[in-house]
Parts: structure tokens; C-alpha cells; sequence
């Protein structure tokens, strides 16, 4: 989702995982529900309010159509979900 709360025209489809670790530069490695593990930084709405993301959160992830193993940070979802 864009900062408006609509997903962008390039966005792929977004997933849901759990972060994995921290990575330099402000990257997260997400481990999604089906598998596989990707590479995501945070999107431009959660940096302007200031969310923290930790190891061990549920998130929901908007994965690059370019490159798969490359994604965004769009929800944190709360731990009763």
C-alpha cells in the first residue's frame, strides 16, 4: 500500500511472513508463511510513523514483481491475529 492506502501499480501480491532477522541498511529478512525467505525494507509510511519492526513480528509483504527474493513492509499485524 502506498502512503494513501492504496497498493502501487508495480507492487506484486502481498504475503504474509515473519521477520527473520535484521540486515544492514535498514533490510529484514522475512520468512513468509509458504516457505520461502526474502529480503525487505520497510515502506515509506511505516518510516514516517515511526512503527518498530522486530525479529519474531508477524508482517504482510508486498513482493517485487522484478525480483522475487525482494520485498516491501506494509502492515505489521498484531500478535491476537
Amino acid at each position: 500500500m502506498d502512503s494513501d492506502g492504496e497498493r502501487s501499480a508495480g507492487a506484486g501480491p502481498a504475503l504474509i511472513g515473519v521477520v527473520a532477522g535484521l540486515l544492514p541498511s535498514g533490510l529484514y529478512r522475512v520468512r513468509l508463511d509458504e516457505g520461502s525467505q526474502i529480503v525487505a525494507h520497510i515502506a515509506d509510511r511505516f518510516a514516517r510513523n515511526f512503527i518498530r519492526v522486530l525479529v519474531g513480528d508477524r508482517v504482510r509483504v508486498e513482493v517485487s514483481r522484478v525480483d522475487i527474493h525482494r520485498g516491501r513492509i506494509v502492515e505489521k499485524i498484531a500478535a491476537g491475529s
